[in-house]
């Protein structure tokens, strides 16, 4: 496994690390608590150091599981949790939800009780840009929580260049969450730049476009109600994805499955600290450290993905 600094915070990650959202429960399918932490656990053995978790992710549940692996080893591991969208998860209708810093703040601190920690590696807003009154609570109690030690590190997921800039107006931003990966290149075109100048770190969520670009779906692949990815088969970037993914087949080979294109494709771009597909068994987490063996992308694979998947290649 790699390592690289996360951007100007002087903290250290692996460069493949480990999404946290599918282990909720609510949202990817069905998924048991053994096989989570089993996944975790061979993850940290691997080398990865890296979890991202959210407070909504299983209404809490994906932070609890969380606290089960680092206990004892909290200092080994960076964490990285989220605010913001619990409240509206529960109660949509009551907006604004975290329009005080003091809200913000409860809602780490109940984080932080379901992690077992007293700190967070890396805090970040989960918030949209549209909900004016929460984005300046958020800015305000971000700053205070950094000071104060309860988060070593602050962002925002968004991948809104104009949300990045204004969190970032007193040059406060640490780290940004962003979506990027073969198929939805956007990024490249804004949000990474930025960030590359600023020395801000990038986190990258959806490197692997939701499993798309390991190549295990096909026109005919279903998925259960409740799944985010249900409707997905349904749509017209779905099925173009499928299409390009059978174009990318050609660079497999001895060491480089599809996955391990697609984490290597994203790692090559040198804004980038950490990618961090999900993963709810060890042999997924396996199939993903692997990516962090072997040198990144050479040129001439590059050109190729570049001709299957142009720059400006973006999902609906």
């Amino acid at each position: 496994m790699e390592y690289r600094k996360l951007g100007k915070t002087g903290i250290e990650v692996s460069e493949i690390g480990f999404g946290a959202w599918a282990i909720g429960g609510d949202a990817w399918g069905p998924v048991e608590d053994a096989h989570s932490i089993a996944a975790m656990e061979r993850a940290l053995g691997l080398g990865i150091t890296f979890i991202d978790t959210a407070d909504v992710y299983g209404n809490g549940h994906s932070e609890e599981l969380v606290a089960q692996v680092i206990k004892g080893r909290r200092g080994q591991v960076v964490v990285s949790t989220k605010g913001g969208l619990m409240g509206h998860h529960r109660d949509p209708a009551r907006e604004p939800v975290y329009d005080r810093p003091e809200k913000v703040r409860e809602a780490l601190e109940n984080s932080l009780r379901r992690l077992g920690t007293d700190y967070v590696d890396v805090y970040f807003d989960h918030i949209w840009w549209d909900k004016h009154e929460e984005t300046e609570a958020f800015i305000e109690a971000l700053g205070q929580l950094r000071t104060e030690g309860k988060a070593r590190a602050v962002g925002v997921s968004t991948d809104n260049l104009e949300y990045v800039k204004h969190f970032n107006k007193t040059g406060g931003l640490d780290v940004v969450q962003l979506e990027y990966s073969i198929l939805n290149r956007k990024a490249q075109r804004g949000i990474l730049p930025y960030l590359l100048e600023h020395g801000i770190g990038a986190v990258i969520r959806g490197p692997l476009q939701k499993g798309l670009l390991t190549g295990k779906f096909t026109p005919e692949s279903t998925f259960p109600e409740g799944d985010v990815r249900h409707d997905w088969p349904n749509e017209p970037w779905f099925q173009d994805g499928l299409r390009k993914v059978e174009r990318l087949r050609v660079l497999e080979g001895e060491g480089q499955g599809l996955g391990q294109l697609a984490l290597r494709f994203v790692l090559s771009h040198p804004a980038v600290s950490v990618a961090i597909p999900g993963g709810k068994t060890p042999e997924q987490v396996e199939a993903n450290a692997a990516a962090s063996v072997r040198p990144l992308l050479s040129a001439e694979e590059l050109r190729l993905i570049d001709e299957v998947a142009p720059s400006e290649s973006t999902v609906a």
